[in-house]
């Protein structure tokens, strides 16, 4: 997570976005969400427990976007939290980001289950 919020700011402030750190405020946050998704188990895929599996836990994720999204989006939160708005395209590029964090984890897990076939 540090390494890919490292990589945005750096490719934010190369690419001249002003508002850089609500770039890597959105994508360490997003990042978060996908981690505790994805290590809901440490050994079984998200994909074969089922995304819906754990209701409470979808409902906390989908209720962290959402003050996310608040905080980027309703303008009397933008001084209090130091962020601004996001273009329609920075949100898309900051979940494609953070998403690197679910894939890996993800990754990490399919290789244990296959040493753990050997």
């Amino acid at each position: 997570m540090g390494a890919v919020s490292i990589f945005t700011q750096a490719w934010s402030i190369a690419k001249g976005i002003r508002h850089w750190q609500t770039m890597v405020f959105t994508v360490l946050c997003l990042s978060q969400i996908g981690n505790v998704l994805a290590l809901r188990s440490e050994r079984e895929s998200i994909f074969s427990l089922g995304f819906l599996s754990n209701r409470p836990l979808i409902g906390a994720a989908l209720l962290t976007v959402a003050l996310l999204m608040a905080t980027i989006y309703v303008p009397f939160l933008n001084p209090i939290f130091k962020t601004q708005p996001l273009s329609l395209l920075e949100p898309l590029i900051a979940l494609a980001l953070s998403s690197v964090v679910f894939i890996a984890v993800e990754i990490e897990k399919t290789v244990k289950r296959s040493k753990g076939r050997t």
